[in-house]
């Protein structure tokens, strides 16, 4: 194991590199570009692919077509960058490509503060695409957790052959301290299954298990379309059956294997628990030390490592004994919605937020709202 000082960006760089990731296609914007920085003067190295692209819309699509071809790729970007990789998101959605985005959130809409940090990409990141789809979604709350998470972001793509998100943001990106970064051979990724004889490329007996992906390139024929479609690729866009049989799948095989998606920590025992901190990200530090400081045996901390899918059931269950719940965001409430359903109606849920300045939420603002 190597020890490192790190900033958030330049940890995803080498995560993303030690669970195999050989081609990088982007375009710089504030507060990622250390990471494409950093991926142009390594990726070389070991035989991978950086291109800068001329837009993020190119860069999304340019991932599309490496993935099919065999690489594990991987961009990253922030708000407005993110936005116009949605269709291209969409689309990997629809034909079940591997890959993994990363958006280093800032300060919005629009070109809002492009060096501020905020959490305001949480709904973009869930649905920013039109139709019916479900994309993984995770998010790291310092540089360790970041080069963690962007490996286990590229075993969950390969494994379900889905696109995969994470979410940082600009203190998480540029914040710098020591990560510890694994032996190369001890860094497990799963691989792609391709497929047998006349097996089917977008179809799946068990919905939890996603269908084989042949590398175009190695004589396998087929046909790759954004268009609803049946097991072999062939276009249908007329048939109930054919679109509700592939999009449910879509879902089904994101949703049945939420048990293992769906990670989280708590702090604190739930059984005596009256207040409940529920936080994710950035947020979380100023939350856990809020925690530390009060002391107090009937406050716990939930910390999401997964901001989607969320185990509803097993967080209404860990929230099931709380009087209170406070939910820290660097947004004006988008992770609240979700603590809502999980709790009763005379459970009371308070938003901390702050946006915009580059202002964190410092711990007293959680405990002033607890007290």
């Amino acid at each position: 194991m190597e020890r490192m000082f790190l900033s958030g960006n330049e940890a995803v760089v080498y995560g993303a590199l030690d669970a195999g990731c050989n081609f990088y296609a982007g375009y710089p914007i504030t507060p990622s570009s250390e990471i494409m920085h950093l991926m142009a003067e390594e990726l070389p190295k070991r035989g991978g692919v950086f291109i800068q692209a001329e837009d993020e819309l190119a860069a999304i699509n340019m991932l599309i077509g490496a993935s099919w071809a065999g690489a594990r790729a991987m961009t990253a970007t922030s708000g407005p960058g993110f936005s116009l990789m949605q269709e291209g998101i969409g689309y990997a959605v629809m034909t079940e490509t591997p890959l993994v985005i990363v958006d280093v959130m800032r300060a919005g809409p629009a070109t809002g503060q492009a060096t501020k940090p905020a959490q305001g990409d949480i709904m973009q990141a869930r649905w920013g695409r039109h139709g019916d789809q479900y994309v993984p979604v995770l998010a790291p709350s310092n540089p360790q957790e970041a080069y963690n998470f962007i490996i286990e972001a590229f075993d969950i793509a390969e494994k379900l052959r889905t696109p995969v998100i994470m979410l940082t943001d600009e203190f998480i990106g540029h914040g710098r301290e020591v990560v510890y970064r694994r032996d190369r051979s001890r860094v497990t990724v799963s691989t792609r299954r391709k497929p047998q004889g006349q097996e089917p490329f977008f179809d799946s007996k068990d919905p939890r298990i996603p269908p084989p992906m042949p590398v175009l390139g190695e004589g396998y024929y087929v046909l790759v379309t954004g268009s609803t479609h049946n097991g072999y690729g062939y276009r249908d866009v007329h048939s109930f059956e054919t679109h509700y049989k592939l999009v449910s799948r879509l879902k089904r095989k994101i949703w049945e294997n939420i048990s293992e998606l769906f990670k989280y920590r708590v702090y604190g025992e739930p059984s005596k628990a009256r207040t409940a901190i529920v936080c994710y990200g950035s947020s979380c530090r100023p939350a856990i030390d809020a925690w530390m400081k009060l002391g107090n045996p009937h406050v716990i901390v939930v910390k999401l490592n997964t901001l989607w899918p969320i185990d509803y059931d097993r967080l209404s269950n860990i929230l099931a004994n709380v009087e209170k719940v406070v939910v820290p965001e660097l947004n004006l409430g988008q992770l609240i919605y979700d603590v809502k359903v999980c709790v009763g109606r005379d459970v009371k849920v308070v938003g901390v937020n702050k946006v915009g300045g580059g202002i964190p939420i410092y711990p007293s603002d959680i405990i002033r709202v607890i007290k």
